[in-house]
């Protein structure tokens, strides 16, 4: 097949069996030990059989869980042993059995129901593997129940994310309120917003990056990630300095104390493909491994093309006390940058008006009259020919929403994709002393490069004012020969990047429980954060002929709908350098927090003082040495009311530290600290056996303190309104989004299960008391998402028959860029669908189905322009469990 031709595809795959084959070797030695095997069936009190019960060994740390039929079969070693059956809701029942050498032996179980924990600090309900998670880690990193946590926290389980065949998180954030595409960033990472507003990342609890610049935020994959968790507004400390969004923390897999093995593959259109492996168990009785890897690629919709290969290992040492998990990543990935997508036409729309449906009258474009200094006309010129093309190639579309090329695209094949090589290595150290005391401590080491040639501009004048000259040099259609191109693009940029950055990070969390009978109880939480980024920034560009820079232009684009492109590299179209610098970042922090419970009620108190120190050297102009500080306190009030065992009402008032990027130059301007300020009332409802969990929050959250320019300064003494007595910038911007978000997660039945989310919000951007922008560049102000499961027992052996269906809506959102007034993308709905079937134990099959109806849409708005979302596309996967 066609989809392996590719020789560096061909050579990840040769990686993936290699260590497939040591590893299973490993498991065959393994297998040699004497062994025998115990067969049994669990039911409740009634005789209803139970399925997903954990059954484990305890001394060897091996286990299995109870099928649809509530049967399980375990290989066990040999002689006296103790088999535990445990599952939530119902008392753990152990087993003292003796097992034979080659013979099963039969043990059943009944278990019986116990009462209802309120508190749930240390209990996720699994009565099916359909249910909602409902602990979560990210709000106070200690494990407490969402119906006791006084913050606005988001949970998505590893189910959702196999049901949706997801690969990356911009694919899992329709699971999630409040986070949608980011409006620009130029196609480069993630390009994520919480709330309208920046968003950062976590791996279990540290520092992924996030809000740093166009540089170093690669696409992250789903690959190695068991679950999400998304706290929102700031987090008082407990991640270091973070963006007013939020942060994504994203929950690794760890290995396992038993055998799990799966391999899966996938293939789907526009040349995808997919190969992952997923291997886990124990080495002994207290050390346990796991390795994941995946290689995947395609051509992608509309030539857009990306590859990656991934490699996770992880290794687990667990005593009583104690718990090591050493691991490590190793990524390379190449994802093709699309940085203008379809581009909006740029007319000034406010000079002709709105047109009649039958389009421009071109004597309504009229030629600029004004002359300059030497009394030439300031605008070009067109003849009445000219604009009679003009006009003609004009709709009543343009100006206000992007103009569809189809399945063309505007990425040169001078541009080369983001090569990124990604290599990080982390210890974490679990210890619990005593009872009341957990201290964990985690070391990560990152180094990761990118290079890539990324294009910009490209940008379509068609009739435009600038500074109140029509048609003002480049900024005009584009004439050749007397011949003009109405559809041509113009203001052309490649940009050289390569960059590299080092990262060396500390975190840890001391961790003392106490109370005081059973009414009053409480945590202790020490936070502390170190970490140290080291910096290499190059940038070479080369233009097209409008910039006089150019020694050797790249060719105009002479028709956006059928693009010519320069031929060669793009080295051989002579780029300078632009940009060269290094850059040292330290951030630092010192975080407590209070949790206390009494009776119905949760509080927490928090904070923290956080600081960055950024060394800045530009290496391209004078090597000057700039430093930056942004140090100050963070602190966070909140409190959860659980009035019923079902429903609980919490507020959260926040006050975090933001980071201005790392990755971009320092001009030496010591601007005021950055802060992000957050306030959310909600509620959440449960029923008694945690199929449903839904909650409701009202929020506003805003990034202030931020600089724009005064009108009144001016320091040209030669100005008339020369005026250096007052402030030359302000600092009191402000990008606030007010609303309101619903999360629903329900398990209605064994068969039938559904997640549902929506968002409405007014985010906007004020400067002192006004209001300069209505609706944030590219942020949708509702959106909603739902996605479903039906599944039912097909045939003789009742092998599950699921069923899927989801459905997105996202509304208007704007365009800005080039004096654009009320230029935006229209609002959307999409159906998403698929279909599996798992035959046996051991064989899962999945077609998914995306965008069913071949809707056209925008999956981002971007600067002057907007990125085409894919038409109908379908992925075809198996998966294999031994």
């Amino acid at each position: 097949m066609n989809y392996f031709i590719n020789s560096k595809s061909s050579i990840n795959l040769i990686k993936i069996v290699c260590c497939i084959l040591f590893l299973l070797s490993f498991q065959d030695g393994k297998a040699q030990n004497k062994s025998g095997k115990i067969h049994g069936k669990i039911v409740n009190q009634s005789g209803t059989s139970l399925s997903n019960v954990t059954i484990q060994i305890k001394e060897f740390s091996l286990g299995t869980s109870s099928d649809n039929n509530g049967e399980f079969m375990l290989k066990t070693p040999v002689g006296k042993i103790i088999l535990s059956a445990s599952y939530v809701g119902y008392k753990t029942v152990n087993k003292t059995i003796t097992v034979n050498s080659n013979k099963i032996s039969e043990v059943n179980f009944t278990l019986t129901n116990t009462s209802e924990n309120l508190n749930e600090i240390l209990i996720e309900a699994h009565l099916d593997k359909e249910k909602v998670p409902t602990v979560s880690r990210s709000a106070t990193k200690s494990k407490i129940s969402l119906m006791n946590t006084p913050a606005p926290v988001v949970v998505v389980g590893g189910y959702l994310l196999d049901q949706q065949a997801n690969n990356t998180i911009q694919q899992s954030i329709r699971n999630i309120s409040g986070v949608t595409q980011a409006g620009n960033n130029y196609n480069i990472g993630d390009n994520l917003v919480i709330r309208g507003l920046g968003a950062n990342y976590a791996y279990d609890g540290m520092y992924g990056g996030g809000s740093l610049g166009n540089t170093f935020n690669p696409v992250r994959s789903q690959t190695n990630i068991e679950r999400i968790e998304v706290l929102k507004g700031p987090s008082a400390g407990l991640y270091g300095m973070g963006a007013a969004g939020g942060v994504i923390n994203l929950i690794e897999k760890k290995p396992l104390d038993i055998e799990q093995y799966s391999i899966e593959t996938r293939l789907g259109k526009w040349g995808h493909y997919r190969v992952m492996v997923d291997l886990t168990g124990p080495i002994s009785e207290k050390l346990s491994y796991r390795f994941v890897s995946a290689s995947e690629g395609e051509e992608g919709y509309r030539d857009v093309s990306s590859e990656r290969f991934e490699n996770y290992g992880s290794l687990k040492y667990e005593t009583d006390k104690h718990q090591f998990i050493l691991s490590s990543a190793y990524i390379e990935d190449a994802v093709q940058i699309d940085p203008t997508g379809n581009p909006v036409r740029l007319i000034s729309t406010s000079l002709l008006g709105n047109p009649e449906d039958g389009g421009y009258n071109w004597e309504n474009l009229v030629n600029d009259t004004g002359l300059d200094s030497n009394g030439n006309f300031s605008g070009v010129q067109l003849t009445d020919e000219q604009r009679q093309v003009l006009a003609n190639s004009l709709t009543n579309t343009d100006g206000y929403e992007p103009f569809d090329i189809g399945d063309a695209t505007l990425v040169s094949p001078l541009a080369t994709p983001n090569k990124g090589k990604e290599f990080r290595v982390k210890l974490r150290h679990e210890w619990k002393p005593s009872e009341t005391v957990n201290i964990t401590n985690q070391v990560l080491y990152r180094n990761y490069s990118s290079d890539y040639v990324r294009q910009t501009g490209a940008l379509n004048y068609s009739y435009y004012q600038q500074s109140g000259v029509i048609h003002s040099g480049a900024r005009s259609p584009l004439i050749i020969d007397n011949v003009i191109y109405p559809y041509a693009a113009r203001r052309q940029e490649y940009r050289i990047v390569d960059a590299q950055e080092k990262m060396f990070q500390y975190f840890g969390d001391f961790q003392k429980t106490w109370g005081k009978g059973n009414a009053l109880r409480g945590e202790h939480l020490l936070s502390i954060n170190y970490e140290n980024r080291n910096i290499d920034y190059s940038q070479h560009s080369t233009w097209d002929a409008d910039d006089s820079r150019a020694t050797n232009p790249v060719p105009y684009i002479l028709d956006i709908r059928n693009p010519n492109w320069g031929s060669g590299s793009i080295w051989d179209y002579d780029p300078i350098l632009r940009s060269q610098y290094e850059k040292t970042v330290q951030g630092y922090g010192v975080g407590f927090q209070e949790v206390i419970y009494y009776d119905k009620l949760t509080a927490r108190v928090g904070g923290a003082y956080l600081g960055t120190q950024q060394d800045y050297r530009n290496l391209y102009d004078d090597g000057q040495l700039v430093d930056f500080n942004d140090a100050g306190f963070a602190y966070n009030l909140g409190l959860n009311y659980r009035a019923m065992d079902q429903l609980s009402l919490f507020g959260n008032y926040s006050v975090g530290r933001t980071v201005y990027s790392v990755t971009s130059s320092l001009d030496g301007d010591d601007r005021p600290d950055s802060e992000s300020l957050s306030i959310d009332l909600g509620m959440r409802f449960k029923t008694k056996d945690n199929s449903l969990l839904a909650s409701l929050v009202f929020f506003q959250t805003a990034t202030t303190n931020l600089q724009y320019a005064n009108d009144d300064y001016e320091d040209d003494p030669a100005a008339s309104n020369f005026n250096i007595d007052v402030p030359q910038y302000f600092y009191d911007q402000e990008n606030r989004t007010r609303g309101v978000e619903l999360d629903i997660n329900y398990a209605v039945n064994n068969f039938l299960s559904f997640n549902t989310n929506a968002t409405f919000q007014d985010p906007k951007t004020i400067e002192g008391a006004d209001v300069i922008t209505e609706q944030s560049k590219g942020v949708p102000k509702t959106y909603a998402r739902f996605w479903g499961q039906y599944k039912f027992l097909l045939g003789k052996q009742k092998n599950p028959l699921s069923f899927n269906l989801g459905t997105s809506y996202e509304s208007k959102r704007t365009i800005d860029g080039y004096s654009l007034v009320d230029a935006h993308v229209n609002s959307y709905v999409l159906f998403d669908g698929a279909l599996g079937y798992g035959i046996g134990k051991n064989w899962d099959l999945r077609l998914n189905i995306e965008n069913i109806f071949n809707t056209r849409y925008y999956v981002k708005a971007m600067f002057a322009g907007a990125l085409p979302g894919e038409t109908r596309n379908l992925q075809l996967t198996a998966k294999y469990k031994f």
